[in-house]
Order: C-alpha cells, then sequence, then structure tokens
C-alpha cells in the first residue's frame, strides 16, 4: 500500500508539474530524473507561478543547463525561502538522482499555488508507462538507497494532506 501512496503522490506532483510548465514549448517534463537536467524545468516552473521575478526569454536562450540550474535555486533561495538542497552539478548530468529532485520539487510544491486538474493527471496516467515511475521501479531504488530513504508521502502527506488520494482506474 505503500509503494501505491508514493507512486500516486509522484503521479500528482508530476502532474502539477507537467500542468504548471504546459505553456513552456521547450520544456516535457516526464519524469524525475532526466526532465530536469537541462534547468528548464525548474525554471519554467518558477516562471509559470511567479513570472514577476525573471524574464523568461533570457534564461531559456543564453544559460548553461548548470547556470540555469543555479538561476532556479537562487531565485527559489531568494524570493520563496527554499534552500539550495540541490548543486547545479549534480543535477546536469545524464541521470540526476531522482530523490533528490522530487525532494526539491516537493519543496516548491508546498510554496506555490497546487491546483491540478483532474485533466492533468489522466495526462500522466496515459503516458506510457517506460516514461513515468513503476511500482517495481520504486521498490529497487528504495532497496539500493534503503540509507538514504525519505519518505516523498510523508512530506507530501504532510504538508497537502488533499493531495495524497488513490487515483481512478
Amino acid at each position: 500500500m505503500a509503494g501505491l501512496q508514493q507512486t500516486n503522490s509522484e503521479m500528482i506532483l508530476l502532474s502539477w508539474v507537467r500542468q504548471s510548465t504546459r505553456n513552456y514549448p521547450q520544456v516535457n517534463v516526464t519524469n524525475f530524473t532526466t526532465s530536469w537536467s537541462d534547468g528548464l524545468a525548474f525554471n519554467a516552473l518558477l516562471h509559470s507561478h511567479r513570472p514577476d521575478l525573471f524574464d523568461w526569454n533570457a534564461v531559456a536562450s543564453q544559460q548553461s543547463p548548470v547556470q540555469r540550474l543555479d538561476h532556479a535555486f537562487n531565485i527559489a533561495r531568494q524570493h520563496l525561502g527554499i534552500e539550495k538542497l540541490l548543486d547545479p552539478e549534480d543535477v546536469a548530468t545524464a541521470c540526476p538522482d531522482k530523490k533528490s529532485i522530487l525532494m526539491y520539487v516537493t519543496s516548491l510544491f508546498q510554496v506555490l499555488p497546487q491546483q491540478v486538474t483532474m485533466e492533468a493527471i489522466r495526462e500522466v496516467e496515459m503516458m506510457p508507462r517506460h516514461s513515468r515511475v513503476t511500482r517495481e521501479e520504486h521498490i529497487e531504488v528504495h532497496e539500493q538507497h534503503f540509507s538514504q530513504e525519505v519518505s516523498f508521502t510523508f512530506l507530501l502527506s504532510s504538508c497537502c494532506p488533499k493531495m495524497v488520494v488513490s487515483l481512478p482506474t
């Protein structure tokens, strides 16, 4: 049951991100690893909720992935009070750490508007299975990183208990 709640929480969080970044054609978030490595998703997520904080076009077109990531983390720290939990160099890789990205996106979720439409959730449900997290993948990662495990579901449910729901089948 915990694995199912974890998967549902990730699906809702992914739905929120996709809904928030829908108007940014350069951004297509399908997971909590590689979709974040170029820095565009973090910046688009921030800009979609707080466009007053920076010029999207300047960030999207002129900076390297590490610079874009550093920009997003600095904006979140300065304007939203979110500590810089990630190093840009650790995210700008071929396979960033999923749990670290989940933790950081959860921090953004806690301070930004949290509306998620059923349409956005259905869209994520319809994505190919290889694009999103499976329960087996969660168990494998959990076994590999048991000592570093942080319960995403617990964090999400403690900040937003209404968001941890069972999704319709």
